[in-house]
């Protein structure tokens, strides 16, 4: 015991000198969890309250024009510019080039027109349809002129799809509300009054969005949940640059040879390794989860709210640190510089993360990549924290994630061990 203790204490001294390695293992995981945090959570505040610029130009003088407008306002997606009817579809695109708006709408001249001709088909099929006797018409699909939505190139493939999709139920929204005029006319002769036109129109079926939990709670994961956690594990694996480097120096000063010619063993160095960088990155995951939940609040981003499993917290927390370990001494150990070790080891973690879930979600991964995923220990680490903290799941919930790690660490440990003795260290 007392060799071991020594042991630490040396390994101890050593970290605290090595200044580029604590940066690497608590400023970087900090700065990462608070900057992908904000620009996630914006992205999500920029979705629910009406901030997201779009130029408006309604060339149309009808009543669906105004309809239109009203209706894509009522969506709450965005903040609506209105531009005169007159202004060319250049002018438009230098506005946005000018950063005035990310989204720009052009209503064509003749939409209440055209809109009004293709309901009243609509209207005399669906009539036909019920053998009533009306003349029969052919519904022109291209006789509308489409509206025009002009996006600024910045904006992701996703976030077009949404905005699609938000305009695509306004623009359906004024469809039907023609269509229904059109039958309600053809029927009784007269206009489909007010009162019976917002019925029709407001009778949709409500949504009740509840989050899958385990615990029974309808509490809905908010940006912290999800990001403090990935950013945790992935800065627990970055002690590969400090731990790494630091075995790579004892092989080459001569530290391992000179341990061979004490009474005691190299394997009792390497759990001295273990232990003082397994405490490093626990108390990574505190620091990170403290920010999280102190202050996040007071820097305008949602608070982090820890799972009721405490002790599933610190167990998970335990086994992601003792696998990171692992990996930085097998990268150690099987490194001939400190520049291989930390290349290799940072680039490898990079693309862990990246198979792993961690900067694309799993779900969202090709069927080609799920077997490469589950192969990232970042994925059982990311998916045991996600259990507690989005899930509210307990620590029986994520031993399926568990195990899976545990059996990747153990490998990573033979692994170094038959390094260790390949190269007559051990």
């Amino acid at each position: 015991m007392f060799k071991l203790w020594s042991t630490i204490l040396k390994d101890v001294r050593i970290l605290t000198r090595d200044q580029l390695g604590l940066i690497f293992m608590f400023v970087m995981p900090i700065v990462l969890a608070v900057v992908i945090t904000a620009v996630q959570n914006s992205t999500f505040e920029m979705l629910n309250t009406n901030t997201v610029p779009m130029l408006i130009c309604n060339r149309d003088t009808g009543e669906a024009g105004k309809q239109m407008e009203a209706a894509i306002t009522k969506v709450g997606m965005f903040d609506l510019k209105q531009v005169t009817p007159n202004v060319t579809d250049k002018e438009i695109s230098d506005r946005m080039h000018a950063k005035d708006a990310v989204i720009a709408i052009i209503i064509p001249a003749d939409f209440t027109q055209k809109l009004k001709q293709k309901s009243d088909a609509t209207a005399k099929k669906a009539l036909h349809s019920f053998g009533m006797q009306t003349e029969s018409a052919r519904i022109d699909t291209g006789s509308v002129q489409p509206i025009t939505l002009l996006y600024h190139p910045v904006l992701q493939e996703s976030f077009r799809h949404s905005i699609q999709g938000a305009l695509r139920s306004a623009l359906q929204v004024v469809q039907n509300k023609e269509v229904l005029k059109s039958i309600y006319f053809s029927l009784n002769e007269t206009a489909l009054p007010d009162s019976l036109e917002q019925d029709l129109m407001n009778s949709q079926v409500g949504i009740n969005e509840i989050p899958v939990s385990r615990d029974g709670s309808r509490n809905i994961p908010n940006a912290s949940q999800h990001n403090v956690p990935a950013w945790t594990v992935f800065a627990m694996f970055f002690v590969v640059i400090s731990l790494g480097g630091s075995v790579v120096r004892e092989k080459l000063n001569g530290s391992f040879i000179r341990l061979k010619t004490l009474p005691t063993n190299y394997l009792v160095a390497l759990i001295s390794k273990q232990l003082s960088y397994l405490f490093v990155t626990f108390v990574q995951a505190a620091v990170v989860f403290s920010i999280g939940i102190w202050l996040f609040p007071s820097m305008g981003l949602p608070k982090l709210n820890l799972p009721s499993d405490l002790t599933g917290v610190i167990i998970v927390t335990l086994i992601c640190g003792w696998c990171a370990v692992s990996y930085a001494i097998m990268i150690g150990v099987f490194a001939k510089t400190q520049e291989q070790a930390n290349g290799i080891g940072a680039v490898s973690i990079v693309l862990m993360a990246a198979v792993g879930g961690l900067l694309v979600p799993s779900f969202a991964m090709p069927d080609s990549f799920q077997v490469v995923m589950k192969m990232s220990p970042l994925h059982w680490c990311l998916e045991a924290y996600y259990g507690l903290f989005l899930e509210g799941g307990t620590l029986k919930d994520v031993i399926v994630n568990i195990i899976p790690l545990l059996g990747i660490t153990l490998t990573i440990q033979l692994i170094t061990i038959y390094g260790l003795k390949r190269k007559n260290l051990i």
